[in-house]
This record gives C-alpha cells, structure tokens and sequence, in this order.
C-alpha cells in the first residue's frame, strides 16, 4: 500500500479568468512552484444533534458548511514570488525590457485576482484543486540566518479531488532563492543599524460572503480595508527609533533582499508609526527593545509598494 510523503507532492498554480472556475490547460498556462509546507484544505466539520425525547443516546450529527482555508509557506525567491504578490496585491507596473524587468506592486487595489491550486500527491494517487483561492495575508520575518521564506495565508471556495493531475506539463521558472544573509533593513532611506530580527505582515482582511447556497460553499471573498504591520527587535544603541515613538513621527521602513542589482527584492512602508516600548534590563548582557510597528497611507504614496526586479517579463 502507498503512502504519501510531502518529498513527492507537488503545487500547480494558475490565476483564474472567473472566479472559482478553474482554468483550461489547453488555454491558461499552470505554473509548478516550489513550496515548504501547505496547510490548505476543505474541512466540513459536525454539529451535535440537538433533538430529545428519542432517549439518552444522541441521534446522528449534522453536517456543518465547507471551509477551505490554511497557511501555505512558500520561498520568498526572484521569480515565482511575483506570482503570489500578484495575487496579494494585484496585477503590477512593469518597466524595462529583456533581461531585466522592474514590477512594481502597491496595496490598496480594489479588486484582487482569484487562482486555482492543485496540491499533488502523487503516491495515492490524488491531487487537490482548490478553487477560487484569495490570498489574505503575507507574512514575512527577516534574521541574520537561514533561507528567506513567507507565509502565504489562503480563503478559497471549493476543493475537487481528482484522480489525475490537472495540468500533466506545467510551465516552470528556474528558482533562485533569496537567503536571510542577503537581507537588509533601511529607515528613511538609510541602514538601520542593530537590528536582531524583523517582521512584516500585510492583510487584505477578506470578508468571506457567507450566502446561503445549497453547496455550502462561500459566495467569494471580498478586501476590507487592509493592515500592514510588523514589529523591529533592536540592540538598544542610540535613542533614534525611541525619539522617533516618543515624538509620534512616522518614519519610512524598507526591508529587502538582493542577490544582485538586477536580482532584488524591497518592501517598503512609506508611513510607520511606532509605539513607545519599555526597556527591561534583565541581566549583564546587552539590551533589546521591541518596536510593534503601524503602517498608514500617506498623501499620494500607498501604504505598501513592493519592488521586484527580475527578468520576468510579465505575471
């Protein structure tokens, strides 16, 4: 008997044309990606039979509504990261020509793309389509070591199982992975010197709409208005970021990675509040102070653009 092991398992992606329809092959190009875990799946869970007078024992349960929801940690690398910021934030700016392109992604889009993904286990043999996938949230942490990853998390309307997979020759991109030694961190455009670790985290806050629907599934999932946070653990060496809270002046954050001019990656919140945090001394060593941090939209500028420089000419 087989068993299915995630080294064998696979992900095909490919943004739909309507939503919750999941496209042609013969049509629509699906992409293979690389992936580190996934958690997404349908689950249909069970409601206690609330009915008496039929004796102590409890009459069988009910069927509750579908949900197909989870987390998926993907790599954050030059190319098939745009596919999932595509998804996050909406179809970019392109500059440029062959071999370099510039995609320029900002927040606040009022509508977003919707993609079909097939999680492939091969071993079974099964493979799972889940359709009408919205991506709600993007989680990035930075450190001084260790490969460079995101959280992707995911509201879709339905999942198939089917028996072969639904695009037998996906097109595939060479990957080229950021690592957490290629990061940087700047504030208004300069280093931001002792910083132990960091994090990002942008939310669409999708409203799923719960209609009523003899499948149980959701009607769609709609943007709300969006969050950008995240938070900055520092060595405690100057009173710059300190003055910054203590003033209620927002400050630029970028983070980013960069293997090369032309091969990068940058985040930037152009409007970041910080709060005032206490500083511990708990012993002899050094002292960290932890900055939990707010984004805004200022002026003309978004409150999030994210930067890709690839040789992708288009997503």
């Amino acid at each position: 008997m087989a068993r299915a092991y995630g080294a064998n398992a696979s992900l095909l992606a490919a943004f739909e044309q309507t939503y919750g329809v999941a496209p042609d092959p013969a049509i629509d190009d699906y992409w293979k990606l690389p992936f580190v875990s996934s958690s997404l799946g349908s689950e249909q869970g069970l409601t206690p039979n609330d009915l008496i007078g039929m004796g102590r024992d409890p009459g069988a349960p009910i069927r509750d509504v579908i949900k197909v929801e989870g987390d998926m940690a993907v790599p954050v690398d030059v190319r098939h990261v745009g596919l999932w910021l595509k998804a996050l934030l909406g179809t970019p700016q392109v500059a440029g020509s062959a071999p370099v392109f510039t995609h320029t992604f900002v927040s606040g889009g009022a509508s977003l793309p919707s993609l079909t993904l097939e999680t492939g286990l091969p071993d079974i043999p099964a493979w799972f389509v889940a359709s009408g996938v919205m991506v709600n949230s993007l989680q990035i942490k930075f450190a001084r070591s260790g490969a460079a990853n995101a959280t992707v998390g995911l509201v879709a309307q339905s999942e198939l199982r089917r028996t072969t997979p639904v695009a037998p020759s996906p097109a595939t991109r060479e990957l080229l992975r950021f690592n957490q030694f290629q990061g940087a961190i700047e504030k208004d455009g300069q280093p931001l010197g002792n910083v132990v670790s960091a994090q990002l985290t942008y939310s669409n806050n999708l409203e799923r709409i719960e209609t009523i629907r003899s499948d149980g599934k959701i009607d769609g999932a709609d943007p709300t208005v969006a969050s950008l946070t995240g938070n900055l653990e520092v060595r405690f060496a100057d009173t710059a970021l300190i003055d910054a809270a203590t003033d209620g002046l927002p400050i630029e954050l970028s983070f980013g990675y960069a293997i090369a001019a032309d091969r990068r990656i940058t985040f930037t919140a152009h409007e970041v509040y910080l709060p005032k945090p206490k500083l511990s001394i708990s012993g002899p060593g050094g002292i960290q102070a932890t900055f939990d941090w707010q984004a805004a939209r200022t002026g003309s500028n978004p409150m999030l653009t994210v930067t890709l420089i690839n040789d992708i000419a288009t997503y």
